[in-house]
């Protein structure tokens, strides 16, 4: 007899990835399966690191040889078996950081088919020739304005940028935009030698002599004689002069420190591109029209305008009615997904991770695929409960369509719409990886042992809290920003506030570019280590007039930034505790009896790492007909370390050992480094105590590696009155992780310091001291504060779309 259940599911057997205890579980296709957990519970490691993993392993066998070397390989899963195991998609959070190149057009690929519509149907001027979709893209030599690179703004140097007080001399510092320390020192000794006069106030000199020093292409090459002082031994030198300029110019166009970066666009003035006017194309691709505008004026329209642009302009030939008519049914996909405020030519670094997730999902919408598996990475996450909603919908219609959803997700209102529940735990690392319920959603009620369950039949309410009182306000004043128009916004001090809205609606450009801009040039600007230079430059914006920032001393942002880019840095380094731990073998006596110091114990150093993998823990395999791919050192097996620094051992373990401890076991056995301990127990504090001290930054979540920046400032000794910005720090978390997360911040605020959080978790929102609403929808519909009060307050506000969602998680509603 034929079981049909069986035939109709996904059947795993023996799966061991990660922390998965040898795991079986029965999961139906055609179905809306949500797989719920702690953080680092093991859903990942099933859904994504077994059950996706091994759909790619067997796909890339079908594929020749010679391609594979071309696709990024996904490592077969450690399992025993999987039967009843379709085709599978992918659509996972993105970690990375996007290039600002990067457009809601590329990312939809929306605006491939815009070029070809005006390549192959466009309106040319008299002659002209008809050119390629190339051609009107501004990321390509043939599309892109030939004076700003296809950016759209140009970087312009004047004297008064460089040369902020001119009543001081060039030996006080006139000239701001040099370097400091020798390089700086060195251009003044240069133009001594040419004859410059350093100790005249700089408006005294000559404006030919000043525009010869600033703006001089030249780079004449003098013998520099250093002034020398007493017991100072200084050579002469071959020096070479670079003007103000060309050095501020320069390091803009080479330097990869973010902060050399940011210094030197202190000294230059951004401004639309002159030739093209910021539209970043050539006049001859601008020259093409379609429906009366240019490529570049259809894609800054928003896609609701735009789909009603196309509809209007009585496309004629098959070849504008088929593109046309694709455009518009694709764009249709995105507004019923609430994206319809979003332009073509929004950059995708100013898009919120429940913006970008939605554009994707979008995309797969109108693959057409059938009797697909599409395993989703928390397709809520970042998103309103409003915005939820439609993305319900979305959901829905493509297992409709005949596909299987297997859905990651810490939102219970998704949870409860699911076919089918698999809830693994019942805890994070070794104290879960176990299957603990698989079946329908009511069914979980059940099993006590889920730390979800409370959450999911909502038996669990978030603790009533007595609302603190301000202690003083920020006042911004004309904010003037994307869709912010002359906002007047006021943020509490002393106090837990939430900033809540609809996506789109300018709580990012709110908090976490407004008020953070603003009080950081207060403080002073703080170096961020994980700012990309590829990120967008900050446009001319106009100036906000802010009150009330004398009360604030420091300022702490937290995003969910990667904590590092290679494999090589991790928790241990980033935190810190890596410099103790490797003081403590150096420390023992061994070490000592064979001349190890701290550096012995680093991987990153040539006397203690392995010398054929050079501490990286793995190889590189090259095979001729065969993908390339990575395999455990054959010398080290994975331990980074050379032999003779692994024959050193403290405790009976050795450096590699106890990198390989979670956070949880090594606060027990580094017990006798009291800092080390502090660390550890904050890190546990904030959820994180199942990761591995060693686990590489590569691996971490954008969740975990805000919880890392988090733990790693609740360890320092605090100083002053700080404001923490956080954006969103809920997302990827599960209810039960929420509540740690949680319990830390209000604990700043009662140490006396001041949180703001953009968040959509109902929960947080009900028991923050003060709400910020902003909306009421989102682009141009949004932009503006409906509702600022006490979370109370905000419920009753009929023009509130977050009150609804509001009222019904506040104490006795």
């Amino acid at each position: 007899m034929i079981d049909e259940r069986a035939d109709s599911s996904v059947r795993v057997r023996g799966a061991r990835e990660h922390n998965l205890r040898n795991v079986d579980v029965d999961v139906p296709r055609d179905a809306l399966v949500v797989f719920t957990g702690v953080s680092g519970s093991g859903k990942s490691s099933l859904a994504f690191g077994t059950i996706y993993a091994e759909a790619q392993r067997r796909y890339f066998e079908s594929v020749a040889p010679y391609a594979r070397r071309l696709i990024q390989q996904v490592g077969a899963p450690v399992v025993d078996e999987i039967t009843g195991l379709p085709p599978a998609v992918a659509l996972q959070q993105s970690r990375g950081v996007p290039s600002s190149r990067s457009t809601v057009g590329t990312v939809t690929t929306l605006s491939n088919s815009l070029r070809m519509l005006l390549s192959r149907a466009g309106s040319y001027p008299p002659g002209a020739e008809r050119l390629d979709s190339d051609a009107f893209s501004p990321n390509t030599a043939a599309g892109a304005c030939p004076e700003c690179s296809g950016l759209g703004r140009v970087h312009v140097v004047t004297e008064d940028t460089l040369v902020p007080d001119p009543s001081l001399s060039i030996r006080d510092g006139a000239i701001a935009a040099w370097p400091g320390a020798w390089y700086g020192k060195s251009l003044r000794d240069i133009l001594v030698e040419l004859g410059h006069d350093v100790d005249r106030p700089w408006r005294d000199m000559p404006q030919a002599e000043r525009d010869w020093i600033l703006f001089t292409d030249e780079q004449p090459e003098v013998t520099v004689h250093p002034v020398r002082g007493v017991d100072q031994v200084q050579r002469d030198y071959q020096g070479r002069y670079t003007g103000a300029r060309a050095y501020v110019l320069h390091t803009l166009a080479n330097t990869k420190s973010p902060t050399m970066r940011q210094r030197a666009l202190r000294f230059v003035r951004t401004s639309p591109c002159p030739v093209c006017g910021g539209r970043r194309l050539r006049p001859e691709s601008l020259a093409v029209t379609f429906a009366g505008r240019d490529v570049a004026e259809l894609a800054a329209q928003p896609l609701t305008a735009l789909a009603e642009t196309l509809r209007a302009s009585g496309a004629e030939g098959e070849v504008a009615v088929r593109i046309t008519t694709d455009l518009v049914a694709r764009i249709e996909v995105l507004t019923r997904l609430g994206l319809g405020y979003l332009s073509l030519d929004r950059t995708t670094p100013t898009l919120s991770p429940g913006e970008l997730q939605r554009l994707r999902i979008a995309t797969q919408l109108r693959s057409g695929l059938f009797g697909v598996v599409y395993v989703l990475d928390e397709p809520s996450a970042g998103l309103h409960p409003a915005d939820a909603e439609p993305l319900l919908d979305v959901l829905d219609a493509l297992v409709a369509a005949g596909n299987s959803l297997f859905v990651i997700e810490h939102d219970m209102a998704l949870a409860r719409r699911a076919d089918w529940i698999v809830d693994v735990g019942p805890l994070a690392g070794e104290r879960g990886g176990r299957v603990l319920y698989s079946g329908p959603v009511a069914g979980l009620a059940e099993v006590e042992e889920s730390v979800t369950r409370p959450h999911l039949f909502d038996t669990e309410r978030p603790a009533v809290r007595t609302r603190r009182e301000p202690t003083g306000w920020i006042r911004l004043l004309g904010v003037d920003r994307h869709n912010l128009r002359g906002v007047d916004a006021d943020f509490p001090l002393g106090v837990f506030t939430a900033v809540t809205g609809v996506s789109g609606s300018g709580k990012s450009t709110l908090v976490s570019q407004v008020l953070a801009d603003v009080v950081a040039q207060h403080v002073g600007p703080q170096p961020d280590p994980e700012s990309d230079d590829d990120a967008p430059d900050d446009d001319a914006v106009a100036p906000v007039r802010a009150e009330g920032l004398d009360a604030v001393d420091r300022l702490v942002r937290v995003d969910q930034k990667p904590i590092g880019r290679t494999p090589r840095s991790n928790l241990a380094t980033y935190t810190g505790l890596f410099d103790a731990v490797r003081k403590l073998f150096a420390a023992t006596d061994e070490a000592r009896a064979r001349g190890y110091g701290a550096g012995r114990f680093s991987f990153n150093v040539a006397e203690g790492r392995c010398p054929t993998c050079q501490g990286e823990g793995v190889v590189a395999v090259e095979l001729l007909f065969l993908p390339g791919t990575s395999a455990p050192c054959p010398t080290c097996h994975g331990a980074r370390y050379n032999a003779e620094t692994l024959e050193v051992t403290h405790r009976g373990r050795n450096i590699a050992e106890v990198l390989d401890l979670t956070v949880e076991a090594a606060t027990g056995f580094l017990a006798d480094l009291p800092s080390v301990v502090m660390s550890l127990r904050t890190l546990q504090e904030v959820g994180l105590g199942y990761l591995r001290l060693g686990q590489p930054a590569t691996e971490l979540s954008g969740g975990e590696a805000q919880r890392v920046k988090l733990a790693s400032e609740l360890q320092r000794a605090r100083r002053g009155h700080t404001l923490y910005l956080l954006d969103e720090p809920t997302t990827g978390l599960h209810p039960a992780d929420v509540a740690l997360l949680m319990r830390q911040l209000h604990q700043l605020v009662d140490a006396g310091n001041t949180v703001v959080v953009v968040e959509h978790d109902m929960d947080v929102v009900a028991g923050a001291d003060r709400v910020l609403d902003l909306g009421p929808g989102a682009g141009d519909a949004g932009g503006r504060i409906v509702v600022a009060g006490t979370p109370e307050q905000v419920a009753e506000a009929p023009e509130s779309r977050t009150a609804g969602y509001l009222a019904g998680r506040l104490p006795g509603r």
